[in-house]
C-alpha cells in the first residue's frame, strides 16, 4: 500500500524544487515523458524562482503541494478572486502523470476553494491549442466560456512562442457544496 498523499501550503524553502517540478511538467524534453507538455508550443521557461516566491507570498494566494514520503509530486496555485478561485500553475511530475494524482490534486484544490474561501466557482485560463488538456478539464466539470485573452507575445516570462496564433481561453467550473 502506497504511503498517504500529504497536501500542504508551499513554503519559501520549497521554491527551487517547485520551479524544477513546474519546468519538468511543461517545458523541454523532460516534459515529453508526460502528456502536459507545452514543448511543441513554447520554448523558454515556464516560471522562475522569483515568480514562484511571489505566488507563495501573495495575499489571498496559496501554492498547494502534494507529496508522498517527502517527495514533491505535484502542485497548483489557488488565488481568491471575489466569488471565484483562480486555479493555475498545475503541475504533476511527468513520470507520475496518468495515474490519478492530478485528479486528486484538483479535487483537493476545489475543496479548499469551496470550504475555506466559500468560492462559488473555479476559473482558469488554458492555451486554446491545448485541446487534450481542455478535454481533460471538461471531463472534470469545467466548461469552455468562449472568452479569450491574448498570449503575451514578447514577454519571455511566459515562454517563447513557437507559433503566432496562441491565445488563452477561460474555463469555469461551478463549485457546489459536497
Amino acid at each position: 500500500m502506497a504511503p498517504e498523499l500529504i497536501f500542504r501550503a508551499a513554503e519559501p524553502t520549497d521554491v527551487p524544487e517547485l520551479v524544477a517540478l513546474i519546468e519538468s511538467a511543461y517545458r523541454g524534453d523532460a516534459s515529453r515523458v508526460g502528456w502536459t507538455t507545452e514543448a511543441d508550443l513554447l520554448d523558454g521557461r515556464r516560471t522562475d524562482e522569483a515568480g514562484v516566491s511571489e505566488v507563495i507570498g501573495r495575499e489571498g494566494s496559496v501554492l498547494l503541494v502534494a507529496e508522498r514520503d517527502g517527495e514533491l509530486l505535484a502542485c497548483c496555485h489557488l488565488e481568491r478572486r471575489g466569488a471565484a478561485a483562480y486555479f493555475g500553475m498545475f503541475s504533476v511530475r511527468p513520470t507520475r502523470q496518468g495515474g490519478g494524482l492530478g485528479r486528486e490534486v484538483l479535487a483537493r484544490a476545489e475543496r479548499l476553494a469551496r470550504e475555506e474561501w466559500a468560492a462559488e466557482e473555479m476559473e482558469m485560463t488554458v492555451i486554446e491549442q491545448r485541446a487534450d488538456l481542455i478535454a481533460w478539464y471538461e471531463r472534470r466539470g469545467f466548461r469552455r466560456t468562449g472568452e479569450y485573452s491574448p498570449f503575451p507575445y514578447g514577454d519571455e516570462r511566459f515562454g517563447i512562442p513557437r507559433r503566432p496564433d496562441l491565445r488563452f481561453e477561460r474555463l469555469v467550473k461551478e463549485l457546489r457544496a459536497a
